[in-house]
């Protein structure tokens, strides 16, 4: 299987996963240390993701922690291109994880290939800011608002997960997504459970059996605290 990313791609094999390094533009991530950050000490890390074998560097500008608020666009802007900018004049593929289309314009212009999208499309025009630059697009399923916290009483969460992640899937397509930019995520601990969480992770192959390839965003979220009775910092 073979991913579009701008013009560029990516070469996915079974039981070969890609990996996809984070870098926070954002003082407030769960499980970095709090503070601004300089672009310098960002790009450093960017680097050091890619040397230790990332295809894709996902850049961050607004905290997806529901005890904050949200960022004024023009600052999640200010956070996020600049950086893109210098990972992509490095010859860096870079995604951005962002829900507003505003933002993801930005960055595509500045250079990102991806947009990172956890919101399952709450603003429909960032398939199409993907698909007039020919970047990629995650589509990810959660039934919360962004910056909300809530927990549905799903009946059959896997269930949900693939009924939502085909309809959003198809409006990106509708909107002019490309089928090899497409990109699903299952929302790990996206209005879930860790219960739940892991029931989705039990049963990927449903969720895989949609015909694109997955995205796993799992890096120190919830379910593995529960499990481990870790804090984010050791998880």
């Amino acid at each position: 299987m073979t991913l579009r990313l701008g013009s560029g791609t990516l070469a996915l094999e079974p039981g070969a996963p890609a990996l996809m390094g984070i870098v926070n533009a954002t003082p407030d991530s769960f499980s970095d240390a709090p503070g601004a950050k300089p672009l310098a000490t960002l790009v450093e890390r960017a680097e050091a993701l890619v040397a230790d074998g990332a295809a894709i560097v996902d850049v961050g500008g607004e905290s997806g922690r529901t005890d904050r608020a949200t960022v004024p666009v023009e600052v999640e802007v200010e956070r996020v291109v600049p950086l893109v900018e210098a990972l992509a004049g490095r010859g860096i593929a870079v995604s951005v994880d962002t829900w507003r289309a505003p933002v993801a314009r930005a960055a595509l212009a500045a250079g990102a290939v991806l947009i990172n999208d956890v919101s399952a499309l709450a603003e429909p025009e960032i398939a199409s800011a993907c698909a007039a630059a020919g970047a990629g697009l995650v589509v990810t399923h959660t039934r919360a608002a962004p910056k909300t916290k809530a927990f549905p009483a799903y009946d059959d969460v896997v269930a949900d997960a693939v009924a939502l992640l085909g309809e959003r899937a198809a409006v990106a397509r509708e909107l002019g997504v490309a089928a090899d930019a497409l990109l699903l995520d299952p929302g790990i601990d996206l209005a879930k459970t860790p219960a739940e969480s892991v029931a989705l992770l039990r049963r990927l192959d449903e969720v895989a059996a949609l015909g694109a390839p997955l995205l796993l965003a799992i890096s120190r979220k919830d379910f593995v605290g529960a499990i481990t009775g870790r804090p984010p910092a050791r998880r």
